[in-house]
């Protein structure tokens, strides 16, 4: 028998309001890919953190290669050869990507020797990363790509991916899988906190199943189903959708041929787009992050008013130039990528983050009616089943995924006219991503209009009616979700469209720049 690479006894870790980690014992061998799953805040991230030296345990001890030892700091972690890749990501805003990551590498290395590591790996992985750009101009997903290339480049004994694929193409999912199998072949041990069942059932060998802070049950995931991996996580199976098939009804969102110049170095321009959403039906537009997404959410929100007013219309009224409370007066409400910062303030309780788009508990004089407003963030807690510590506890004490829920649930709480959603599901449990696209369906048989932008095409592919996808700031024509393939639309993710003028679809051009264009057959394989 070879010595562990780590083990993990009696890990006890409690907070003021919630016991994280209760009595956790865990043991990864050389080169064994290791998934640990659970519902959101079953104690995943905390039990990460503390094996990287991000928090202490209060009771318990850490082994790695057989030896004790006390992980004061992430520097010493790596120093152990133990590298984590965070779901919620730790990079400075105000550096650039080479910079974040030579932080973390051994300083007898250049500024221009990370670059061009970066770079090499970036080209070896698949993963479009530009060296030189500032941390704050970067979407979710590339944020992602370069936490993922920061933790390659250190050549880890033990690698921690804490959702590593929620903003991946299924082709970059499919690159990444053959990366890590290769360093698993290599002796390297992965730890793969994923919510993405039928990616556990094929990368990990083994498995830890957490539920309330507590070790459930130890499996290998290759023998068993994504039914009964559901079983041990959550005690049950998510509930089956109920896409019931309907007529939408008149046009709520309006996007004609806006175009926006970008107002970073490095974003995009948004090239002529243009589309519909009606009441009664969910559009989905795909996309790798990146691409424009960001762009397009905020000209929608109101968050940039640069657009001439026709080029938007909500309900029939030119909004181009409206901010996002006039917006919201007409019943457009919206979900952020970013949950921490821009979906809720950090710092503030839930009741008082639902001031930032909810009106109804504030009086005609102005006053706040307080316990109005604690009520309704209790009722959002309650409907959207949110593990939190009541209505006032911080949004920075919540997992991401229970920061998620209240998220989305309190915009779909408003009961919008017009819902517009960028990633409803990221790093959420599949009950949870359940009920949310659940709630999503049911709005929209209400009558709710509702665009969704996500990298996750199995979440499109659940609630959409019609798809569409964004590369290079420019829309393809959609595709009605019946019609469409998982391969198809992960094709045109990575630039390239098809037309059908026999559907109706008006000729569209290819995305790319004149020179780099490429012809593309039917079914969307390069000539």
């Amino acid at each position: 028998m070879s010595i562990p690479r780590l083990q993990l006894a009696h890990i006890t870790k409690r907070f003021p309001s919630v016991v994280a980690n209760s009595d956790v014992s865990l043991t990864v061998q050389p080169g064994e890919t290791h998934a640990v799953l659970g519902e959101n805040g079953a104690g995943k991230s905390t039990l990460m953190k503390i094996i990287y030296g991000a928090l202490k345990p209060d009771e318990g001890s850490v082994l790695f290669n057989g030896q004790p030892v006390h992980i004061r700091n992430p520097q010493e972690a790596r120093a152990l050869g133990i590298s984590m890749v965070f779901q919620h990501f730790s990079l400075f805003d105000t550096l650039t990507v080479a910079e974040n990551v030579w932080l973390g590498l051994d300083k007898s290395l250049t500024l221009q020797q990370v670059t061009h590591s970066i770079s090499a790996k970036a080209r070896e992985y698949g993963l479009d990363v530009d060296p030189a750009r500032p941390v704050h101009t970067l979407s979710v997903g590339e944020m992602q790509r370069v936490e993922i290339i920061r933790a390659l480049l250190t050549n880890p004994k033990l690698l921690i991916l804490d959702e590593p694929t929620s903003v991946l193409t299924p082709q970059a999912v499919e690159k990444l899988f053959v990366v890590l199998k290769q360093l698993a072949s290599e002796g390297c041990s992965i730890l793969y906190i994923s919510h993405k069942l039928h990616e556990i059932r094929e990368l990990c060998t083994a498995c830890t199943v957490l539920r309330g802070g507590k070790v459930t049950g130890v499996t290998d995931p290759r023998r068993e189903s994504n039914a009964s991996l559901s079983r041990m996580m959550i005690g049950a199976e998510p509930p089956q959708l109920e896409h019931h098939e309907r007529t939408p009804g008149e046009v709520v969102l309006r996007v004609q041929n806006l175009t926006l110049p970008r107002e970073d170095q490095f974003g995009h321009d948004l090239d002529d787009i243009s589309f519909d959403v009606r009441a009664g039906e969910v559009v989905g537009v795909a996309g790798v992050s990146g691409n424009g997404q960001r762009e397009l959410l905020f000209a929608l929100s109101g968050e940039d008013t640069r657009a001439a007013p026709a080029m938007i219309q909500v309900d029939g009224k030119p909004v181009g130039r409206f901010g996002p409370a006039h917006r919201r007066h007409l019943g457009l409400h919206f979900v952020p990528e970013e949950r921490l910062g821009r979906g809720a303030v950090p710092t503030l309780g839930l009741s008082q983050n639902l001031l930032l788009t909810r009106t109804d508990a504030v009086g005609k004089s102005g006053w706040i009616r307080t316990g109005a407003l604690r009520q309704q963030a209790a009722d959002i807690i309650k409907r959207f089943n949110v593990k939190a510590g009541g209505p006032d506890a911080a949004a920075k004490s919540l997992s991401g995924g229970n920061l998620q829920k209240f998220i989305v649930g309190r915009e779909i709480d408003a009961r919008p006219k017009l819902l517009i959603v960028s990633q409803p599901t990221w790093g959420v449990d599949v009950g949870a991503s359940a009920q949310i696209r659940s709630e999503i369906l049911a709005l929209r048989d209400a009558g709710c209009a509702v665009l969704v932008l996500s990298e996750e095409l199995e979440e499109l592919f659940e609630i959409s009616d019609r798809l569409h996808v964004i590369a290079k700031g420019r829309l393809s024509p959609s595709v009605e979700r019946a019609r469409a393939t998982v391969t198809q639309i992960g094709e045109w993710m990575s630039g390239l469209w098809v037309v059908h003028p026999l559907r109706g679809d008006a000729p569209h051009p290819s995305p790319l720049p004149r020179g780099e264009r490429e012809q593309v057959r039917e079914d969307g394989k390069n000539v």
